[in-house]
């Protein structure tokens, strides 16, 4: 909305964003009342980004009273298509303490987890009406190997490079992003490169564990952990180098990147198509 903003944010040096996508199916925008979030306009303003050379991070909200495990997989199967989202990281919804979500459940008496250590947005907190915990967590779990599969990782590579931005730099965020996810379990932002972990620091309900016992998992988790993400390193190279190798590569279009045959802009806040670009 503010003029050649996207433009100046990349000459000022600006070279990652994070957009809050939240969600694309338009049902579950209303329930949590983000009606600013006009998914029609997405496709045209994250190729402003694009342009301008900055890699785009979008987050997206599992857990919406509608969404079912074959729902959401069709969502993300949407969203790989037609956005051209670079990173697309993952979240359960999740009504934090302090905020209304939470203030809502409350007062309507609705049971909540009460061990706070599992409101990092990767667990359950709350009864889905659709989901059981099990099947809510299979479908967190489903999304981040939906989107950050081998095929999809090649059309996103295959993207970046058409833009002739740096496929290693969004190389060495998926290996981030979803290693993280594969080999610690956990959502990228808690993750790092290894795991520091401390025998003494353990909930006083539990015992301290043996010293030998610790250490050797300890030990045995980092050195899978640095295998795999060998494995995954040596797989996204092979994608890249095959990409760049590729004469036509700097042709490449899809949907997501192709130029819209109509052109966007807001009045009042809705959403109106006035022209064609003929």
């Amino acid at each position: 909305r503010i003029p050649r903003f996207i433009q100046k944010a990349g000459r000022a040096g600006c070279h990652k964003v994070f957009i809050g996508l939240e969600n694309i199916n338009a049902a579950a925008l209303k329930s949590t009342g983000k009606k600013q979030n006009h998914v029609e306009q997405y496709r045209d303003m994250l190729q402003d980004w694009r342009r301008a050379g900055v890699l785009i991070t979008a987050g997206y909200i599992v857990g919406f009273p509608n969404d079912t495990k074959e729902s959401v997989l069709k969502d993300i199967e949407v969203i790989k298509k037609e956005l051209p989202i670079d990173l697309l990281e993952f979240f359960m919804l999740t009504p934090l303490p302090g905020s209304e979500d939470h203030q809502t459940l409350v007062k309507q008496g609705v049971s909540l987890e009460t061990d706070m250590n599992s409101y990092d947005l990767e667990h359950p907190c709350v009864k889905h009406p659709l989901m059981s915990p099990a099947a809510w967590r299979e479908c967190y779990d489903a999304a981040w190997h939906s989107y950050y599969s081998d095929k999809n990782v090649e059309q996103l590579f295959r993207r970046r490079f058409a833009d002739g931005n740096s496929v290693r730099r969004l190389q060495e965020q998926v290996m981030w992003f979803y290693g993280s996810i594969l080999f610690e379990k956990l959502h990228p932002l808690q993750s790092g490169i290894l795991r520091r972990k401390s025998r003494s620091e353990r909930r006083p309900s539990f015992k301290k564990e043996n010293i030998l016992v610790f250490y050797a998992r300890y030990f045995l988790e980092i050195a899978t952990t640095v295998v795999g993400l060998l494995k995954l390193h040596l797989r996204l190279e092979k994608i890249r180098k095959r990409i760049q190798n590729d004469p036509q590569g700097k042709d490449y279009q899809d949907e997501a990147t192709k130029p819209p045959c109509k052109k966007t802009t807001i009045e009042d806040d809705k959403l109106v198509l006035p022209v064609s670009a003929a």
